[in-house]
């Protein structure tokens, strides 16, 4: 694989990934969740750590009906954007669905994303296949994934073109002529496709990362399509390094596939971890989580139950085989901190996870150059 940065991203939704974590000794409790205070502070943690990016999770529908279950949540989106203008390097990457949800609303909404972060936005595509998501809208029954990848294939195409559709120097501020913008350069995209018909141009001007980069989760043959056509992050499930290298060389040859540069995209595994000082205190920890609420996972999702030494050496095991893991803390007051108080700081001592190339956004932590506009005119 080709040398290029190694990048670590972390989970901060809820109280931790573990659906026992809200009920754990130390966690905080719901009102500092939902008015965006531990959201925050987990975000400013992981940022003093050196994490690349955070994640938050988002779905149209409540989670699973068990009374143990959190099953309330703030919008992922609108708790990013309070983020953005309270952080300065981390990557900030909201869940948003695209079946119930109108590409042109996503396209100005991680745009906006982007401006209040200073080019630090980015979207993890998601779809909703429920009932239960279908009737919050009454407007369309749950249909099979395929043909639900397919409308998000056509939603992300929407979004790219919504935010090329002004160019870069549209705004021109003339106070002498009293001209804003300069219309030339504000473009209707007339988008005609199978899900939808778009014309533009989008109300929110070019960012600052011209396109925020596009996530997705590559879980099966639908979504994995998508992630090769459409993502520069593309998330995995692997139960080892050995399967997450045969599983990035099958999507970067996907990629390759569909007339895109795979040295421009990312795959990153998920890893789920408990850590603790010694692994028995980590087993132990992990076992009174269980007896809390019953932690459903892929069985080939990575799981690290583990002393932070052990951890450490764990995710060097990963680093020839993915380009980052995203690890997702199974209680935050204290699998989040030892993240970042021991864990961290060993790994980019040992070069592992060194520092993007220089630049405020999260296309420059990626090292990826900020594309051109497509729309945009060459001047004779």
């Amino acid at each position: 694989m080709t040398t290029r940065p190694w990048h670590l991203g972390v989970a901060i939704d809820g109280h931790g990934h573990h659906p026992g974590a809200w009920r754990a000794v130390g966690a905080p409790d719901a009102v500092g969740l939902l008015d965006g205070s531990v959201l925050l502070r987990h975000a400013l943690t992981a940022e003093a750590a050196g994490f690349t990016f955070a994640t938050l999770d988002d779905s149209l529908a409540l989670a699973d009906a068990d009374e143990s279950t959190v099953r309330g949540r703030v919008d992922a989106l609108l708790a990013m954007a309070k983020l953005g203008p309270l952080t300065s390097t981390l990557g900030l990457i909201p869940t948003i669905t695209t079946t119930h949800t109108e590409p042109f609303h996503v396209s100005k909404n991680v745009a906006t994303l982007d401006w209040v972060s200073r080019g630090r936005g980015a979207w993890r595509v998601a779809v909703s296949t429920s009932q239960e998501e279908a009737d919050h809208f009454g407007r369309k029954s749950p249909e099979p994934a395929g043909a639900l990848y397919a409308e998000a294939a056509d939603a992300v195409e929407v979004v790219r073109r919504l935010w090329d559709s002004w160019e870069d120097d549209a705004i021109i501020r003339d106070r002498s002529t009293g001209r804003f913008i300069d219309r030339d350069k504000v473009h209707y995209i007339d988008f005609e496709g199978d899900q939808f018909n778009v014309r533009g141009p989008s109300i929110v001007p070019r960012s600052p990362q011209g396109q925020p980069l596009v996530a997705v989760d590559a879980v099966d043959p639908p979504s994995t399509t998508l992630a090769a056509v459409a993502a520069d992050i593309v998330f995995i499930d692997a139960a080892n390094p050995e399967a997450a290298a045969r599983r990035r060389a099958a999507i970067l040859d996907a990629v390759a596939k569909a007339g895109r540069d795979p040295d421009e995209v990312f795959v990153i595994a998920n890893i789920d971890m408990v850590v603790a000082a010694s692994s028995d205190e980590a087993i132990a920890r992990l076992a009174a989580l269980d007896r809390l609420a019953t932690w459903t996972r892929p069985d080939e999702r990575a799981l690290f139950v583990a002393s932070s030494t052990d951890a450490i050496d764990a995710i060097r095991g990963w680093a020839g085989a993915v380009d980052g893991v995203h690890v997702r803390p199974a209680v935050h007051e204290r699998d989040l901190r030892v993240l970042v108080d021991e864990v961290v700081p060993a790994l980019r001592e040992s070069g592992l996870a060194a520092p993007g190339s220089s630049g405020q956004t999260l296309r420059d932590r990626f090292a990826l150059p900020r594309p051109a506009n497509r729309y945009a005119t060459t001047s004779a």
